[in-house]
């Protein structure tokens, strides 16, 4: 029978202990009270640019593109803008899956309530780590490829 060995090139099994679920939960709080203020440059200044975006549309093609801060920003704030702070409700759970203690996928189940309609998403974000702290790097998200194909062009 063979032994099964762990790559040379590291991501083997990794176990993440409390801290490293903890550190994840914390920067999601802080996102998301970024995010229930509207606050759009402070959700930038905990990302990596250029930002992965991927996503698909109805008609069943994929779209994967790179924004820089500046798309991240104008996009964020005009999706944001139709309901202004404190007319979104939001509720999430999420589940991390840590591939090593500097990377991780983090799958979001939300409930969005907005001027009385109610929306449930599922959306991933990857998140690594970068001058000691978390940072995302790739939204991914489906249903978004039609808004985003008529967004200006990344710069």
């Amino acid at each position: 029978m063979t032994e099964i060995q762990e790559s040379p090139f590291g991501g083997g099994a990794f176990t993440p202990s409390a801290e490293d679920r903890e550190s994840i939960e914390a920067w999601f709080a802080l996102y998301d009270a970024h995010s229930a203020k509207g606050d759009v440059e402070r959700m930038a200044d905990m990302a990596m640019f250029p930002l992965n975006v991927v996503t698909d549309g109805p008609d069943g093609d994929g779209l994967a593109d790179r924004w820089t801060r500046e798309r991240f920003t104008s996009t964020m704030a005009e999706v944001m803008g139709g309901g202004g702070p404190g007319e979104i409700e939001m509720r999430s759970v999420r589940t991390p899956h840590f591939l090593t203690a500097n990377l991780a996928v983090v799958v979001t189940d939300a409930t969005v309530t907005t001027n009385g309609q109610t929306y449930e998403m599922r959306y991933a974000d990857l998140l690594t780590k970068s001058g000691g702290r978390w940072v995302f790097q790739t939204m991914v998200q489906g249903g978004w490829a039609d808004a985003w194909k008529e967004a200006p062009a990344s710069a």
